[in-house]
């Protein structure tokens, strides 16, 4: 979707895939407004002073917690992509209440204030921990998606359209293990928790593309999937560290063997297209648009998990990825 000529907030834009999106966009397009939403200052001034000026970049701070911030921020905004949360799953499993208060109760926010303002569309970021969740982090952001399906229930005459894309590990974001293998390769030592781990993975230039081309497919209420490949956690110590020891030290409270980006109980509702799947929704309002129209029903008991998909993430593509980063 082109976003030249209008209003974009990005909810946690400092993280991650906000700084990226704001990259991408910022060289390609020509928005009037990108506003960065986030409650860290610091990492707003360091943004600033990375991206330097620019005529169309806004930092807004402002917690999703807090509602009437987000009535304010979101004045006069066309498109929201909703990328904060608490994501860290051990720390989560800790603190189970600050996640519900910020994945759960923010998402709220956000829908509220979208369609009070009378936001055009809406986007929010989900995960495969949110399929059959074991994790305290995949329960908040399965919450935040039945929310978001079910919020074009209730737009009304404003019209405001949610829908949600889940996808998988972003290599070298923030907090994932590719930085913390980078740090560990120097001491000649790389901790895995369970070497049958496996994980699906897509690059944060991937995840922005997939979101922008979301956007300009959605009519509200459905998840998108990309079609991404997979990998062990085995194979990814192995290329990041070749001469590294590898110690075992057991999975971490909340964490899974392997994940799944679409379950078997959805596979009723779900369209696969060349390079990605639709989730349906079950409930109404909803009808397909000219994009949906063309996908093809998967087969019943149908399901999308790391261990079970092709491709792989090879070792060259991942050399290749991985230098890229370091770089």
């Amino acid at each position: 979707m082109d976003l030249t000529g209008m209003v974009v907030l990005v909810t946690g834009g400092t993280g991650s895939f906000g700084r990226q999106f704001a990259r991408y966009v910022l060289s390609r397009m020509k928005p009037e407004k990108l506003i960065i939403f986030s409650r860290d200052e610091m990492k707003q001034g360091q943004m600033q002073q990375e991206f330097g000026p620019h005529p169309s970049l806004r930092f807004f701070i402002g917690d999703v917690r807090d509602k009437q911030r987000l009535d304010r921020a979101f004045h006069g905004v066309d498109v929201v992509v909703h990328a904060a949360a608490l994501k860290q799953v051990p720390t989560l499993e800790y603190n189970p209440i600050e996640a519900v208060k910020t994945n759960v109760m923010g998402s709220e926010n956000v829908i509220h204030s979208a369609i009070d303002q009378s936001v055009k569309k809406v986007i929010a970021l989900s995960t495969d921990k949110a399929v059959h969740p074991i994790n305290l982090y995949g329960a908040t952001k399965l919450c935040a998606e039945k929310m978001f399906v079910a919020a074009n229930a209730y737009s009304g005459i404003h019209g405001t359209k949610f829908s949600v894309v889940r996808y998988g590990n972003v290599l070298a974001s923030r907090g994932s293990v590719v930085p913390l293998f980078l740090s560990q390769r120097e001491t000649g030592v790389l901790k895995v928790t369970d070497d049958r781990m496996t994980r699906f993975w897509i690059t944060l230039d991937e995840a922005v593309e997939f979101v922008l081309r979301s956007l300009e497919w959605m009519s509200g209420s459905e998840i998108f999937i990309p079609k991404i490949p997979s990998l062990s956690l085995m194979e990814l110590a192995k290329t990041m560290g070749p001469q590294c020891r590898i110690e075992r030290i057991g999975r971490r409270p909340g964490e899974k063997i392997h994940e799944i980006l679409v379950a078997e109980e959805e596979s009723e509702n779900t369209l696969e297209y060349e390079d990605h799947y639709v989730v349906c929704p079950v409930i109404p309002p909803w009808k397909l648009n000219g994009h949906l129209t063309h996908g093809h029903p998967v087969k019943g008991g149908f399901r999308y998990s790391s261990n079970e998909n092709t491709p792989t993430l090879d070792r060259e593509r991942l050399k290749e990825a991985l230098d890229h980063i370091v770089a």
